[in-house]
């Protein structure tokens, strides 16, 4: 029976336990004695809408034992529980306040805030003395005490999952907290308050419409400030935390007030009828939050708080645009905005989280009251300005003599009867002439004038005394006492006396210098390369024009047309900086000046392409010598810095040969043998040839026909056999691109490699050859069952190598194929390992752990180190034929010897390429090199004809 009873217990103990919610345990968190504060808000579980009942674990006590306590909620409702666990481990009673903030703007959220309201409704105690609530406005106030060594698991009854600040306070501490924030929350709201007092004052003396607006903001932001300092709880005695309806109400005002001010102290209803339609419908919109905030407060605060920033935002690129237009409110109102906009950020960060001290909501509420009182101080320069002008008494002679003074312009009077002029001495000021040079008569002008207006001037004058009618509108220029000249524009009405004759003639004379400086600016920029200064390609083109034209005309001269491109600009100026690049750019440009004659035309086309029109070399040969100069003077280095820059560059020319040669085709020759010099490697100058033009003008075409080959797999595949000298038995492949051309026939790879390298097809050319030589590779071992399986060689580009996905794609490739391990070799030139070794040394690895094989094509004819050399996981050399073709010098061999003996000592294979004969495959085996290919084994051959040669090879090497 004891059984019995003990199963049954057991048992109705786990049914319990997996009915009622599951319970957790919870690590003590140590209560030091010393601390004033201790942060639990990241220490305590939330378990959010567990049920109403909850059964925890209480952390370990003092003896160790874990028990089990179950809280049941007050109202019986499903509810959100806090656990957490306290442990004294001083052997003094402790007693400490549990705070919980009714509203922290920290972490309030932008959208569907977090608007405030009580947080705990109970705190239930494992053991001791429950915790007693103490009486607070502000927050859930818990007063507990620990025994000594004592370890207490509380379990707290919350109103809503959010708990976002719970702390443990040292009573005395709080209080001190608590008193110091009261303390600064009454001088800001006595500020506030006498603020809004101030401002209503002034808008009942002064009744424009900008202060009622001044003060309707005043009083928004001290309403907003009572609910955020607990104020208006106390004033209306309100439930705790019941504050989210008015608070929301307070966001709400502050963001409709703060629309109505910058409304009515812009006066923007003058500037545009859209700004009127723009605030009207915006404060609507606020104001029907209101009651959106009765059906969801933190809806209309969220909204709120949206509208707030995007006010601020556009309110500042208003004020600007206005003050940029010289408007004075907006130029005053600049320091305040910028405060405003400062504010906006710090709030954003708060509610958002990015700041979290405890000192920054009151800040901000400190904050938004100096904008307050900036915003007072502005609206009061306006409040006590004025005067007889304010008031509007001035008579219309006054009123024009004031238009005048506010235009600016000096007044310009000739006294035709005395033949006296009159300007006064702002005119001779500005040209630093002595007082009185100008006040003469109009002949006394002419002396001053430009030669070029002096004419103009006299024949304008005598126009308007003769004619009697009209009027004088007319720019030119001054000479100033340093020789300078100034622009001025004089506009000037003829008065006609009682007898019909002109007896003066009046009007005024401004300065236009500054407007007449800027046309000339935008005319030369026009023109004109803004970085160098250089003719751009409008003016060059122009100028080559008329070169041709002259040229046609006269029979003589004979232009020629360069255009410069620098070598790998693009590289440097990733690698340097754009304004490092500008800087080599306006270098070049300097000294490709001195180097041309005064005749000839140089100019900046494009980025870094510069054009030249030679005039003063009549010669091709000379043409060609000062590109040759041209080049060397770019060659020089360039010291930016603590480094110096090298560059070279490349120069494409075209000679004027025949008069319907146009401008146009000029340019086209010229970039055509451009091209062809970038094709050869750059650093070189090449003239146009007609031969040269078929193949500029079909780069674009048989790139597009060597993509559809690729995608048509029609492109072809050949492989030329490698050769095992050993036995002279086939031992692998190097799989070779061949195109024969449906319309053009066969093209040589040298031809449209280059162009699949410059389109970017280069990528999709090499996983293609890489596909088909695996799929042919796996086909041979399937089918000829060696002792040592075939291999191939398949060649990759720097594209490719630089390729993130090389990786996946030959992963992908071998996955396809059912090869042999490292019988797919894949060949990189040395050059090319070796143009960033730390990458590809890395890349390497892979691939080789991938089950590649890896051979370095053309060794011996790049400048790699041989200790990096080591690094690299090959395991083929290939030699370069420019070692294994006879060149009559005896070192030959000695090379030879050298590269197969440094291969073998690095674990590696040698294959020899170039094997023109039987003697030299004769002596590459005498020096020991394992493999060769060349001519003399074969030519690259189609699929079918290599499985021919596989299938006769048992018998060959019989024979042999």
């Amino acid at each position: 029976m004891g059984i019995r009873k003990f199963l049954a217990a057991l048992l109705l103990g786990l049914i319990g336990f997996f009915v009622t919610a599951p319970a957790w345990a919870v690590e003590p968190i140590p209560v030091p004695i010393d601390a004033d504060a201790l942060d639990l808000t990241n220490m305590v579980e939330i378990h959010a809408n567990a049920g109403p009942r909850l059964q925890v674990s209480t952390a370990p006590g003092a003896d160790g034992i874990v028990r089990r306590i179950e809280v049941a909620s007050r109202d019986g409702e499903n509810k959100s529980w806090a656990v957490f666990a306290l442990a004294n481990t001083s052997d003094e009673q402790i007693d400490r306040l549990l705070v919980a903030p009714y509203f922290q703007l920290v972490g309030s959220k932008l959208f569907w805030p977090d608007l405030g309201s009580s947080r705990i409704t109970a705190i239930t105690p494992s053991q001791g003395i429950a915790p007693t609530r103490q009486k607070s406005l502000e927050a859930d106030v818990f007063l507990v005490t620990l025994d000594p060594g004592s370890v207490v698991t509380f379990v707290a009854e919350l109103t809503s999952p959010n708990l976002p600040q719970f702390r443990l306070w040292e009573p005395d501490t709080y209080t001190e907290k608590v008193n110091a924030y009261t303390l600064y929350r009454g001088i800001v709201l006595g500020i506030s308050g006498l603020l809004a007092l101030f401002l209503t004052i002034l808008f009942v003396v002064k009744g424009t419409v900008m202060f009622p607006a001044t003060a309707a903001l005043a009083w928004a932001v001290l309403a907003y400030l009572c609910i955020d300092f607990g104020f208006w709880n106390l004033v209306f005695n309100l439930q705790e935390g019941g504050d989210q309806l008015y608070r929301s109400y307070a966001e709400v005002m502050l963001a409709a007030s703060l629309i109505i001010f910058l409304y009515a102290y812009l006066n923007l209803n003058r500037w545009n009828i859209h700004y009127s339609h723009l605030a009207l419908t915006t404060l609507v919109l606020l104001l029907g939050l209101i009651g959106v905030a009765v059906w969801d407060p933190s809806v209309a605060a969220g909204v709120a708080r949206l509208a707030l920033g995007i006010i601020g935002v556009l309110g500042f690129i208003t004020i600007m645009v206005l003050a940029f237009q010289g408007y004075d409110r907006a130029i005053m109102l600049i320091p305040t905005w910028c405060l405003l906009i400062a504010w906006l950020v710090g709030a954003a960060m708060t509610i958002t989280g990015a700041l979290a001290n405890d000192i920054v909501q009151p800040a901000l509420g400190g904050g938004l009251v100096l904008i307050v009182l900036l915003i007072g101080f502005t609206v009061m320069q306006h409040a006590f300005a004025g005067g007889a002008i304010a008031q509007g008494l001035i008579s219309d002679v006054e009123r024009r003599a004031l238009a005048l003074t506010g235009a600016g312009d000096i007044i310009w009077d000739w006294d035709v009867d005395r033949d006296r002029i009159f300007t006064g001495h702002e005119v001779e000021d500005l040209l630093n002439l002595r007082h009185g040079t100008l006040e003469g008569p109009a002949r006394d002008w002419l002396e001053v004038l430009h030669p070029q207006d002096r004419d103009r001037f006299r024949a304008t004058l005598d126009a308007v005394i003769d004619q009697r009618r009209g009027k004088v509108v007319q720019t030119f220029r001054l000479r100033s006492e340093d020789g300078h000249f100034r622009w001025f524009r004089l506009r000037a009405r003829p008065i006609i006396g009682s007898d019909g004759e002109v007896i003066r003639c009046v009007g005024t004379l401004l300065d236009v210098t500054e407007e007449r400086t800027a046309e000339e600016r935008l005319l030369h920029d026009a023109v004109h390369d803004n970085l160098t200064g250089l003719p751009n390609r409008e003016l060059f083109m122009d100028r080559l024009q008329a070169a041709l034209a002259n040229a046609r005309a006269d029979g003589n001269s004979k232009p020629a047309v360069m255009i410069l491109n620098l070598d790998r600009f693009k590289q440097v100026n990733d690698s340097i900086g754009l304004s490092a690049g500008d800087s080599i750019l306006l270098t070049v440009a300097r000294r490709l000046v001195r180097m041309i004659g005064e005749q000839d035309t140089l100019s900046r086309i494009s980025g870094d392409q510069y054009g030249l029109l030679v005039l003063s070399e009549p010669e091709p040969d000379r043409i060609v010598a000062l590109a040759d100069g041209l080049r060397k003077a770019v060659r020089s280095p360039i010291t930016f810095g603590d480094r110096e820059i090298f560059l070279t560059c490349s120069v494409g020319i075209s000679l004027y040969e025949d008069e319907k040669q146009t401008s146009e085709d000029l340019i086209t020759d010229t970039e055509i043998a451009l091209n062809h010099a970038k094709r050869l490697g750059g650093d070189r100058q090449e003239v146009f040839r007609p031969i040269l033009r078929p193949l500029g003008k079909n780069v674009i075409d048989m790139e597009t026909d060597l993509r559809e080959a690729i995608r048509k797999e029609t492109l072809g595949v050949f492989y030329q056999p490698i050769i095992r000298l050993e036995d002279r038995t086939i031992a692998g492949f190097e799989v070779l691109a061949r195109w024969n051309h449906p319309k053009r026939g066969k093209i040589s790879p040298a031809e449209f490699i280059p162009v699949a390298e410059q389109s970017g097809l280069i990528n999709e050319l090499g996983m293609y050859m890489l596909e088909k030589g695996a799929h042919q590779l796996a086909y041979w071992q399937r089918e000829n069952a060696m002792p040592r399986p075939l291999f191939a060689s398949v060649n990759l580009s720097s594209r490719q190598l630089l390729k993130h996905d090389l990786i996946n794609d030959v992963k992908a490739v071998l996955s396809r194929s059912s090869l042999a391990p490292g019988t797919l070799k894949l060949e990189l030139t040395e050059s090319l390992v070796m143009s960033n070794p730390e990458y590809s040394a890395k890349v390497l690895e892979r691939l080789r752990a991938l089950g590649a094989g890896l051979s370095l094509d053309d060794f011996g004819t790049g400048h790699s180190s041989l200790s990096y050399l080591q690094r690299f996981p090959f395991d083929t050399i290939k030699i370069d034929q420019s070692f294994v073709k006879p060149n009559g010098k005896s070192a030959r061999p000695v090379l030879l010897r050298t590269i197969v003996a440094m291969g073998h000592d690095l674990g590696m294979s040698v294959v020899a390429e170039g094997a023109e004969s039987e003697a030299d495959a004769l002596e590459l085996y005498q020096l020991g090199c394992e493999y060769a290919q060349g001519f003399h084994f074969g030519q690259a051959v189609s699929a079918d004809e290599a499985s021919k040669l596989l299938r006769r090879q048992p018998a060959e090497a019989h024979t042999a």
